[in-house]
């Protein structure tokens, strides 16, 4: 947990605020490839992209 928040505070100093949602679009896709490995839902999620 220290690691994020010492990215906030890189965040916060740098004035990097742009990288924001790019991380959590990251952090969503992943979860959602990670939560339908192996599903039925597996096709059609691969199907978006």
């Amino acid at each position: 947990m220290e690691f994020i928040s010492e990215f906030f505070l890189f965040l916060k100093e740098r004035k990097k605020w742009w990288l924001i949602p790019l991380i959590v679009i990251f952090v969503i896709l992943g979860s959602l490839i990670f939560l339908t490995n192996g599903s039925a839902l597996a096709p059609f999620i691969y199907s978006l992209f």
